[in-house]
């Protein structure tokens, strides 16, 4: 997919509008994967959340990427699937 995002705006809570390079708007709500992504708690803070940016085309969070998503599943607005990745990761590196 040679998808990119183009521009973001922060609307409320955990809710990011995206925009894609073809011009597709999704409106996607984060709440749920903030509140339970273990490797970096400091994003359910709200005003940590919103230091989000563009780099690469894609969405980050974080000087080193802390938080990144394929931009695949941002386009489709399916994070299902990262909840579980992250908590069988975190669950096994702190076995």
């Amino acid at each position: 997919m040679d998808i990119q995002i183009t521009n973001t705006k922060y609307l409320k809570d955990y809710l990011i509008e995206i925009t894609f390079s073809d011009g597709k708007i999704n409106k996607i709500d984060f709440k749920k994967f903030v509140s339970n992504y273990h490797a970096y708690p400091e994003y359910r803070d709200i005003e940590r959340f919103k230091q989000f940016k563009i780099e690469n085309g894609n969405i980050v969070w974080g000087t080193n990427w802390d938080i990144i998503f394929h931009i695949e599943d941002l386009y489709n607005n399916n994070l299902n699937h990262h909840q579980k990745n992250t908590d069988e990761i975190y669950q096994t590196i702190n076995l």
